[in-house]
């Protein structure tokens, strides 16, 4: 049911009209300050004022109209979560414009868009700005966000502690990493670096923290230079351990100081040449308070270097996804056991009760994100999160999709299986078989140093494409190392950005092709892979070639496939990737007759 939100737009445009505001638009993207995806509950401003919980969207409150603007991966969920007071803008579809477009095209000249500055990137201000002034409308920064003042029950921010991470499974110490920071700073010829997307400063210090449900983050804020580097964290969150960890090398100051220093550092920049280097994910709060003129943008040196995992990260992320696996396998077979024998269970009982599994796995800290555990129609909503007395009953009849994910210390998980514990129809064989072949594509692929995600993205399409169907999501994105569950840069997709990174060895990458179909049925086949050299018979101009390594070790739902449409190479594939699941999983289950049992049928060579 949506959550009504009469009370709160009105409560919110008596505010934007007052003397201390006086706007006319105010923008609220989903993110936080430091253009975080996934948030913390005092900074879900965009799902309180609009009832709609999806990870992507954008919202914006004029004094007429209150629009949310989302991707193709939720428009479903929107559609059922929105009221009568918002209209759902699916981005993506023909004459649907996007959110800037709107502001521009929609509203009335000269009106003036309030916003505020440490939610939208100093990139995006820019852009905005201009083009704002071809309508005689401005942008205006405002100091308090209006949101929180009429948000009365806001939650407080989190103050968990932070804790370590050690180098036997960050392989490379936080003063090597800074050593790396400063040959950059010296080579850009700049004075410093201006850190502030969490998963950054976490890799960059070895430092972890529970911040972002799911996400081992921390608030913190870094400034490194050549002779210095500084993180803004609240002292309340730092340990002796963590102190001792850091040692000399780093200073400590409050969160919130960072605006104060960067002033001062924009003093001293302002006499000389050197400039501090910000990204284009900086906010706008973040340039003022150095002053535009000392701030140069550059592309992330640290988003870079911290998606080619090391090899302590490598067999991390190996050694993690076998327990992982492990504690599905329990799952599905108890699962399935449980429908047969009639039991009913809802879908938060099935989330539950896999991550009672996973909990029992060494090393286990907590979910990598909610466990979108989802049968019959509900496997449609790509992103489906179940609410308990909201969600349905697990329908032995109808396909189940579970995507879900673990943080260990030593890596992050993100899985997604279809199965059916019944008898799947012809047409839904057919559309999983489509899925596999694509997922089997991009798996097999062996391609050129200097490729990207975008060009490989056909690939899991494909097959797909010659029975009409398609998706509306990427098909893969990089996962962090104990960090968070959706990294950067590289991606697979139709996004152009995805073309800005070509993939280089040590990277990890998804590989989930889907297909879903409103009120019927969702699925998705996801395992994560390692970027590797390729091992080729040839080396034509010279390049170089990669290929994947896949870490998850998860059986295909057997009853799924439609043997006639699969090669006989496609054939090869599964059965040379379910003898190895059985072979490395199968020691790990042994004492549970059912998941020995299940894991033997479910790798049966086809």
């Amino acid at each position: 049911m949506p959550v009504p939100t009469g009370d709160r737009l009105s409560a919110l445009r008596t505010l934007m009209s007052s003397d201390e505001y006086k706007i006319d638009a105010f923008l609220i993207p989903s993110e936080d300050a430091h253009q975080s995806e996934y948030i913390a509950d005092c900074d879900k401003r965009r799902y309180w004022i609009s009832g709609f919980t999806g990870s992507a969207g954008y919202a914006i409150v004029s004094n007429k109209e209150a629009a949310l603007f989302t991707d193709g991966r939720y428009f479903l969920q929107a559609s059922e979560q929105l009221d009568e007071n918002w209209i759902l803008m699916k981005q993506g579809l023909p004459g649907v414009p996007t959110w800037q477009e709107y502001i521009v095209k929609n509203l009335p000249r000269g009106s003036r868009i309030g916003v505020d500055p440490t939610l939208i990137t100093a990139a995006d201000a820019r852009l905005l700005s201009d083009s704002l002034k071809t309508v005689d409308s401005t942008l205006v920064p405002v100091h308090v966000n209006p949101v929180d003042k009429v948000w009365a029950e806001r939650p407080d921010a989190p103050h968990d502690v932070v804790i370590t991470h050690p180098i036997k499974f960050s392989g490379k110490s936080h003063n090597d990493k800074l050593d790396d920071v400063r040959k950059y700073i010296q080579q850009k010829d700049a004075y410093g670096v201006v850190v502030s997307a969490l998963d950054e400063i976490a890799w960059l210090f070895n430092l972890r923290g529970s911040d972002v449900e799911c996400n081992p983050v921390f608030y913190s804020y870094a400034v490194v230079t050549n002779s210095e580097a500084i993180l803004y964290v609240e002292a309340a969150k730092i340990t002796d351990d963590v102190r001792q960890h850091l040692g000399d090398s780093v200073t400590l100051k409050p969160y919130a100081v960072i605006f104060d220093d960067l002033k001062q550092f924009g003093e001293k920049l302002t006499a000389s040449s050197k400039k501090l280097i910000i990204n284009s994910r900086t906010s706008l709060a973040i340039e003022v308070a150095a002053g535009q003129l000392n701030v140069q943008e550059e592309r992330s040196f640290i988003t870079d270097a911290k998606a080619i995992k090391n090899e302590a990260e490598l067999k991390g992320m190996r050694d993690c996804h076998m327990r992982d696996a492990a504690a599905l396998v329990h799952y599905f077979a108890w699962l399935e056991k449980q429908l047969k024998a009639g039991v009913v269970l809802d879908e938060v009982d099935g989330a539950d009760r896999l991550e009672k599994f996973r909990a029992e796995q060494a090393d286990y800290v907590g979910l990598s994100f909610d466990t979108i555990s989802s049968t019959g129609a509900n496997g449609a909503i790509i992103h489906y999160k179940p609410e308990k007395g909201a969600c349905k009953n697990i329908d032995i009849n109808q396909i189940y999709l579970c995507d879900s994910g673990g943080q260990y210390k030593d890596g992050t998980t993100d899985v997604t299986r279809t199965y059916h514990f019944a008898e799947p129809t012809a047409y839904e064989k057919r559309c999983f078989t489509r899925v596999l072949q694509g997922h089997i594509a991009i798996d097999a692929v062996v391609f050129p140093q200097g490729t990207t995600g975008y060009l490989l993205d056909p690939f899991a399409r494909h097959a797909l494409w010659k029975d009409g169907l398609d998706f509306r999501h990427g098909t893969g994105h990089g996962v962090g190392s104990f960090l968070n569950v959706h990294e950067g840069p590289q991606g697979i997709g139709i996004r152009v950005a995805y073309n800005d990174t070509p993939f280089a060895a040590g990277m990890t990458i998804t590989d989930e092709p889907g297909y879903y179909e409103d009120g019927k049925f969702g699925i998705r086949i996801e395992n994560i892979l390692i970027v590797r050299q390729a091992q080729t018979p040839h080396n034509f101009g010279e390049r170089g070639y990669l290929s994947f390594e896949r870490v998850t070790l998860v059986p295909i739902g057997l009853n799924l496939i439609d043997l006639d449409l699969l090669s006989p190479a496609e054939k090869k594939w599964v059965n040379e990737y379910h003898a190895e699941i059985l072979q490395k999983i199968g020691p790990l289950v042994a004492n549970d007759p059912d998941a020995v049992a299940w894991l033997k049928r479910e790798t049966t060579p086809i």
